[in-house]
């Protein structure tokens, strides 16, 4: 149906699409994604849009694979450049676009004595009054 080179297009972005939903960015896709399909009426707009959500929720939880959510966007990708060709240049852009990364926040505690710790840096231990019993 397409050119090998649209067809990469298509793969592109739905390999971005995925990327995006793992690395916990999918709404960074919604503006995109509501733009890109605001043809065709109210029932094509919201589609993909609940397509977003569902998705990156089912990806989440593990109720569907990378290769199921690749496929469901392909279809959509595909029937979106069928009937509006002169959106490639639009999904290119997706396809060819860096993800961002996820950001993941390390941090260290030290915790030095007895007692419980409850976030941040304590030193020492705890002391109760003289005959009651701690737990």
């Amino acid at each position: 149906m397409f050119d090998e080179a649209t067809t990469a297009i298509i793969t592109g972005a739905t390999g971005n699409i995925v990327a995006y939903m793992l690395n916990g960015h999918a709404d960074a896709l919604r503006a995109w994604v509501s733009r890109i399909f605001r043809t065709g009426g109210e029932a094509r707009h919201s589609l993909p849009l609940r397509a977003l959500e569902e998705d990156s929720a089912a990806l989440a939880l593990g109720a569907a694979t990378e290769s199921d959510i690749r496929a469901r966007w392909s279809v959509l990708l595909t029937s979106l450049l069928a009937a509006h060709p002169e959106l490639r240049a639009e999904v290119n852009a997706l396809a060819t676009t860096s993800v961002p990364a996820s950001v993941v926040n390390l941090g260290s505690q030290n915790n030095y004595g007895s007692g419980p710790f409850i976030a941040g840096h304590n030193f020492g231990s705890i002391s109760s009054a003289p005959g009651r019993k701690v737990e």
